[in-house]
């Protein structure tokens, strides 16, 4: 972003000045004539370097649009700094804020004599690794606009198959803290109601009774003590996860899971097979696609084969031999692979199995999403239930609890 003041004429023909952010000067020019002035001059003052020292980061859904308008002006043959420029322009300064300013690095570093992705590469939380190398090859490939394209494609169905496994995930979550909030409530504000009752009686009450009597003068006494050891777990997990032994754990725990492993591992191999299509597409290295492929797999375990994966082929072994010697790739990838090594179009191959992968995860989610339903009511109605009927016991039992009063 550079900073220019400028001197211009408004409407009532009275001399105005200030000072103008804009990408260059005619951007700048544009902007004020929007406000309805006319420039008399306009100059440089500084060039600011907010943008550049805060990590930006942006929506998914504005990063889908950005690249997909950038390929559709890049392919009518408008200038990459035009481009650029027009989408700058037209992004709201309210909503879509972070992105105006990524965009405004980009194209100062794109004027100042940068290549394109060594621009975007400046802010890895927005443009990752695989959009970096596959505008790069793009770049040396004189097919940017086809690589930008492809690039809005892959961004778009991986949105799309997150989105599917946040819907289905939203229901449970829902049903969880609907449940911890009525059991809060049963707690704190219903079990005491009966525990004042059952002390007339004076006897000694059932163990489920007694046992929820003390969990509620706990709560109501000692809350804080709950909420503290609640938000201490909560960190305490999240700080080991967030470890690499912790997420080494974790990424081999979620393959095992007896209903969601499958799920975890069919999601992990399409986004490694349709981002291996999409940069042998492109022309990037087969070495560089296993480095960049096993960053981005989002899983460890996954990650430490490709590892391996990549040693193998570097000492001469073919893509297919050396998926083999890894236990995570199943025997229909390893074929299609092979296959495609024959033909000469892995890309293709890889593409039609991430399709497929695809299907079955969407299958798999609605199953799930149906079977996870009924569980969940059960689930439900056991906290509640159980709560209720520990309560209405020494009713159930009163003869038993009158008879030990008297004695």
């Amino acid at each position: 972003m550079i900073t220019f003041s400028y001197q211009a004429r408004d409407a009532s023909g009275r001399i105005v000045s200030g000072i103008q952010d804009a990408l260059n000067e005619d951007n700048a020019v544009t902007s004020l004539m929007s406000r309805g002035l006319m420039v008399l001059s306009l100059q440089r003052k500084a060039a600011s370097t907010r943008s550049r020292k805060r990590v930006w980061s942006v929506k998914e859904t504005d990063l889908v649009l950005f690249t997909r308008q950038l390929s559709t002006m890049v392919d009518a043959g408008i200038t990459l700094v035009e481009a650029l420029t027009a989408l700058y322009e037209q992004c709201d300064p309210k909503r879509q804020r972070n992105l105006r300013h990524v965009i405004s690095d980009v194209t100062s570093h794109v004027q100042g004599g940068e290549t394109f992705h060594e621009s975007i590469a400046k802010h890895p939380r927005v443009f990752n690794r695989l959009f970096v190398s596959m505008v790069k090859a793009g770049e040396h490939g004189g097919l940017l606009a086809n690589i930008l394209d492809r690039l809005a494609g892959f961004l778009e169905a991986s949105a799309r198959l997150r989105k599917k496994v946040k819907s289905a995930m939203t229901y449970p979550v829902i049903v969880i803290c609907i449940a911890f909030a009525i059991t809060t409530f049963l707690l704190v504000r219903v079990v005491p109601i009966f525990g004042e009752i059952f002390k007339d009686f004076g006897a000694k009450l059932p163990a489920p009774t007694q046992f929820l009597l003390d969990v509620s003068d706990f709560i109501r006494a000692r809350w804080y003590f709950l909420i503290l050891g609640i938000g201490g777990t909560i960190f305490g997990v999240r700080t080991f996860l967030r470890s690499k032994r912790g997420k080494e754990l974790s990424d081999r725990w979620k393959l095992k899971l007896p209903v969601f492993g499958p799920l975890v591992h069919k999601i992990c191999m399409s986004r490694f097979a349709r981002t291996f299509a999409q940069l042998i597409r492109s022309g990037v290295p087969i070495l560089e696609v296993l480095d960049i492929v096993g960053g981005t797999s989002g899983n460890h375990v996954i990650e430490t084969s490709l590892k391996s994966v990549s040693v193998d082929v570097e000492k001469g072994d073919n893509l297919s031999m050396a998926l083999s010697k890894s236990k995570i790739f199943p025997p229909m990838l390893l074929r299609m692979v092979s296959a495609g090594e024959a033909t000469g179009k892995i890309d293709t191959m890889l593409e039609k199995m991430a399709d497929f992968w695809d299907e079955e995860i969407e299958a798999m989610l609605d199953a799930l999403t149906s079977l996870i339903e009924p569980m969940l009511i059960v689930f439900l109605g056991l906290i509640v239930g159980g709560i209720v009927i520990a309560m209405f016991l020494p009713i159930f039992k009163l003869n038993e609890v009158v008879s030990q009063s008297k004695s």
